[in-house]
């Protein structure tokens, strides 16, 4: 994939999930602390075993044309040359929970 069409894997945390999605456009949004994707690549299955969760996402984002992620929700955000597969992944089990911290405070204080 050339640097004129780049690819994003955009990972995300979201109603105690971590989402990983595969975009084609990223950017600051207009809204102040949103990150905003759209373009969204799914995968094309030609096999009969399908990855329920990737089912969940492509029917989550059916009909959406953008979406805006709080910027302290992004996990990691790589330009990548191909794309994979996107997923949710709980993060219930002790092995995640132990590495995601949610920090739950605003971005920006003003000054008083």
């Amino acid at each position: 994939m050339s640097d004129s069409n780049p690819l994003y894997r955009v990972q995300f945390i979201s109603s105690g999930e971590r989402y990983e999605l595969y975009v084609k456009e990223l950017m600051t949004s207009s809204v102040f602390g949103f990150i905003e994707i759209a373009g969204f690549v799914w995968d094309k299955h030609t096999q009969l075993v399908l990855d329920p969760s990737h089912e969940r996402l492509k029917d989550e984002f059916a009909d959406v044309d953008r979406t805006y992620v709080p910027m302290h929700n992004v996990l990691r955000i790589d330009q990548v040359k191909k794309q994979g597969t996107a997923k949710i992944t709980p993060l219930s089990d002790k092995q995640n929970a132990d590495k995601v911290t949610s920090i739950h405070s605003p971005i920006y204080t003003p000054k008083k």
